[in-house]
């Protein structure tokens, strides 16, 4: 652009003579300073954006609306700038490897075996043995069914170190190398035994599959309504994701009013829209894999299997050493590369490292001492009703259900004005017929909610979007989050506490809709989408993780008791 603005300038001045050698001269070298000037800017809007793209919601530029190539691709509205970079952001954060180019499907053999793959405890660095407070580093090598090792990564990997007789265990960070190799890095927390655990949850090969699965088979889990208008009544299938110039059957449309969430039923062919009275689950579609697809996704062989170490799998941890060189180095110097998990089991006890000091609340009258006086509102799915039924144990005097499993529930107890309600999140549930005067929106739910210091709010949205395209999750949150804003800002004080998501017992038919991999996208969403709001976050995932319980969908006891005693210590922190 600006060298034909040069030229055309250059070209009127030939054409009329007039323009001497000293002027051409001092002509080239003003075009010349110009070009170097725009180069100079050039390189530094560039740069601005290059800086600009490593925060998650910074602009320097218009850019178009982020576009979906999903079935949900006509969400809502239409996103705003801001909301599209976030998109943007968060589809970056979640984005994994891709299988190299070559004819699908992959044949078994040539897959991840976790039998055949080992991992090595690698020596500590500079000394003979390890103490605590150092970090241990175990390096992964993935091998395909013919014992060949893998030259590419994406497998879904997780590790955790732990200490049966210690009742101790902490989850592991895997850092994939894209070459077939992992490592898994630990802190070393306590003294004493340390064993390491290494599982494939997944192959790269299966993962890719269930990417297929989420962006072109959306509505693999359905649901249903039932409509009634006397003695007539017709049951329809209802999806929140329509495909694209949907127009083959007459529908229902249900989007929420207050957040735009999108929800639709096929018409019933006698009754009209306003006789539905009942949401549930439908079903799942069915078949989802092909039959070498299914390969990838066998019990004991390819779906959670641990891999085992070529030597020790164990190391004897020494008390911490610390000298005054080290002490004088650790307080100027930080050590980005050390791994920080969240907390850990001790005796079976958790103990989180984000500074909080945990108490244990072990009856009834420690649990209502620090209720006295609070409102607590429960929302989300069964994880979340899991904390609810342990509460109301301790709130005898009063507790009002319509359904134990659908809610809503409320528990009172009146000599210590203790007020606390649970209910469901709206579509999707999976859930046993609702009415629909009951289906309520978590946005719409906290606008209608006062706060201030004596409000408790909590959370856990996860288990019923594993099936469905991210940007359903996105949305959800969304609204979630400027809800949870607008609640902050009239209700200065209000406690804030989200529960990730969690491990789940996995097999063939649950790894196509409610697979850890789904869950592990949906988990580093909510992570990111509700940074910085002040929010107490309960690491659901690494409390799973690092547990001895078998992974299961509602975690056993001792887990709920930690984390319920992690909730009430932010309630009534120790003073």
């Amino acid at each position: 652009m600006f060298t034909t603005e040069n030229e055309e300038v250059a070209n009127h001045g030939r054409l009329k003579g007039i323009i001497m050698c000293r002027s051409k001269c001092a002509l080239i070298f003003l075009i010349l300073a110009l070009s170097g000037l725009i180069f100079l800017l050039r390189n530094i809007l560039t740069l601005e954006h290059q800086n600009c793209s490593n925060t998650p919601f910074c602009q320097k530029r218009t850019l178009p609306s982020y576009q979906t190539s999903t079935f949900c691709s006509h969400l809502g509205l239409k996103p705003t700038q801001d909301e599209a970079l976030e998109d943007r952001y968060l589809l970056k954060a979640i984005a994994w490897p891709k299988l190299p180019a070559r004819p699908a499907p992959v044949p078994l053999n040539q897959t991840s075996d976790p039998v055949h793959s080992l991992f090595t405890i690698l020596p500590s660095k500079g000394q003979k043995e390890w103490h605590v407070g150092d970090q241990l580093e175990a390096l992964v090598q993935m091998h395909n069914f013919q014992g060949s090792p893998k030259r590419y990564g994406g497998d879904f990997l997780v590790a955790r170190l732990h200490s049966p007789v210690l009742g101790a265990g902490v989850a592991g960070k895997v850092v994939d190398h894209l070459n077939g190799s992992y490592s898994a890095l630990f802190p070393l927390l306590w003294g004493g035994s340390a064993q390491v655990q290494i599982t494939m949850v997944h192959s790269s090969e299966a993962v890719a599959v269930l990417q297929r699965l989420r962006e072109e088979r959306p509505n693999r889990v359905f649901f249903k309504s039932l409509f009634r208008s006397g003695k007539l009544s017709e049951t329809t299938t209802c999806i929140p994701c329509l495909p694209l110039n949907y127009t083959q059957q007459p529908l229902c449309n249900y989007t929420n009013l207050h957040t735009g969430e999108p929800w639709y039923c096929l018409k019933p062919k006698l009754l009209s829209c306003d006789t539905r009275i009942n949401h549930a689950m439908g079903g799942y579609e069915k078949p989802l894999f092909t039959n070498k697809e299914a390969l990838l996704f066998q019990s004991r062989l390819n779906i959670k299997v641990v891999i085992h170490a070529s030597g020790p799998d164990r190391i004897n941890v020494l008390p911490q050493k610390i000298d005054e060189t080290e002490l004088e180095n650790s307080t100027i110097k930080a050590e980005p590369d050390k791994y920080t998990p969240s907390g850990y089991y001790y005796q079976g006890t958790w103990r989180p490292l984000g500074g909080t000091s945990v108490r244990q609340f072990n009856d009834s009258s420690s649990i209502t001492q620090c209720l006295t006086g609070k409102v607590i509102h429960m929302y989300g799915d069964s994880t979340m009703r899991q904390w609810f039924e342990y509460l109301s144990a301790f709130i005898p005097d009063f507790n009002l259900h319509r359904s134990k499993r659908v809610g809503p529930l409320m528990a009172v107890d009146f000599k210590h004005n203790i007020l606390m309600n649970y209910r469901c999140h709206g579509p999707p549930i999976r859930i046993a017929p609702v009415s629909t005067s009951e289906l309520r929106y978590v946005a719409s739910e906290l606008d209608g909610l006062a706060g201030g210091p004596d409000t408790v709010v909590v959370f856990s949205i996860w288990a019923h979007f594993t099936s469905f395209p991210i940007e359903v999750y996105i949305q959800r949150m969304r609204h979630i989050r400027q809800a949870l804003v607008r609640l902050l800002d009239r209700g200065p004080g209000t406690l804030v506490i989200i529960r990730s998501a969690n491990f789940v017992a996995m097999d063939q038919t649950t790894s196509k809709h409610s697979s850890d991999w789904f869950s592990l996208q949906i988990d580093k969403v909510l992570r990111t989408m509700f940074k910085g709001l002040g929010a107490v976050f309960v690491d659901a995932w690494e409390m799973t993780l690092a547990h001895h319980s078998p992974h299961n969908i509602h975690p056993p006891p001792p887990i709920i008791k930690n984390m319920v005693d992690l909730i009430l210590s932010h309630i009534c922190p120790d003073k």
